[in-house]
């Protein structure tokens, strides 16, 4: 018999079961040991926007020319208690709207080095051809093909962004600068990935109809060229894009490879872990995700995945996130993830 003066808590991912325990009242609660932040708006989105001239608010700073980089040397405390307000970490970037860009390189010994750059030269870069169209998409970008950055993080909204520049920063990186031998492009497949099997064909093949998103984009990268199809095919091949499903994933090992995951909102934590270590040597992990647009029934924007590893890898110094803002893709997407 159960000890009528013992508190007992039904502790359980599903919210059904939450709630026949509630109207049996019984007490039950959300497992939230691998929750590492209450709020999504505490995460970071890898920027801080400063109202008018950043340089109006330093007080102090040292400032070295290396080569062909400036390096501003502040005090952690004027950046992260006077100015900005909250902590910072490495990659993040600070912009103002002088346009004058700061790439967080270190933050130890009380000091915070800033790395100089400007808005309209990083509005410059471009990837497979591909341009960024605002200030947020730039400074992505920049992480994106930074050969000391071994992952990055890109969300936002629908329409953001988010696959088309890591893809085009990936083909750039494979086929341009033979930086990587492959493209590993993977995603979550709510419901879960039983169906693979009663597919036909081969495993890229029973992939497909999930990657779609990866195909709609290499087309869009070449939409201008004479020939479209023969560029996507030459493309596919010369960058050696191969689509692997997350359930034969586990075990495996990627050398020297570009790992590309989508939709990484509907992944756990441990999904998320599973597949990061998979990264060998010479290997670099981009990971992409809306928030917004969770389906699978046993996540929240809290527990997913993506917010696990935004969190957990905020101080590693070859890591940045960079959350895009806006719907570049068109009009009625913008107003679609506004209104509905």
């Amino acid at each position: 018999m159960a000890d009528p003066d013992t508190r007992y808590v039904l502790v359980t991912k599903d919210i059904n079961m939450r709630l026949k325990a509630r109207a049996c009242g019984i007490d039950s609660e959300d497992y939230h040991n691998d929750q590492l932040v209450s709020d999504i708006k505490q995460l970071t989105r890898g920027y801080f926007e400063v109202p008018g001239s950043f340089w109006d608010q330093v007080t102090e700073v040292d400032t070295e020319q290396v080569g062909a980089e400036t390096l501003h040397r502040l005090p952690h405390g004027l950046v992260v208690g006077d100015i900005l307000g909250e902590e910072v970490y490495p990659n993040q970037y600070i912009l103002d709207e002088h346009g004058f860009v700061g790439r967080i390189l270190s933050v130890e010994g009380g000091v915070v080095t800033l790395r100089h750059h400007k808005a309209e030269t990083l509005m410059e870069q471009q990837a497979w051809g591909l341009r960024p169209m605002n200030i947020q998409q730039a400074v992505a970008l920049q992480l994106l093909l930074d050969p000391d950055i071994h992952l990055v993080t890109l969300t936002g909204a629908a329409g953001s962004g988010k696959t088309i520049l890591a893809l085009a920063a990936a083909i750039e990186m494979t086929v341009e600068q033979k930086r990587f031998n492959k493209i590993i492009a993977t995603r979550s497949t709510p419901p879960l990935a039983e169906e693979h099997g009663f597919l036909p064909g081969t495993e890229e093949e029973k992939m497909d109809p999930w990657l779609g998103a990866i195909n709609d984009n290499i087309e869009a990268l070449h939409l201008n060229d004479e020939n479209p199809s023969g560029s996507i095919l030459y493309v596919k091949e010369r960058a050696n894009i191969q689509f692997k499903a997350l359930n034969y994933i586990r075990g495996r090992s990627f050398q020297q490879s570009l790992i590309l995951i989508d939709e990484c909102q509907n992944l756990t934590p441990h999904q998320m872990k599973t597949i990061v270590t998979r990264a060998g040597a010479g290997s670099k992990v981009i990971c992409l995700g809306n928030l917004a647009q969770i389906d699978t029934p046993y996540l929240n924007p809290v527990s997913s995945g993506l917010t696990y590893l935004v969190e957990r890898f905020k101080e590693f110094p070859h890591g940045g996130t960079i959350h895009l803002e806006g719907s570049p893709r068109s009009a009625i997407s913008e107003y679609a993830e506004i209104h509905l």
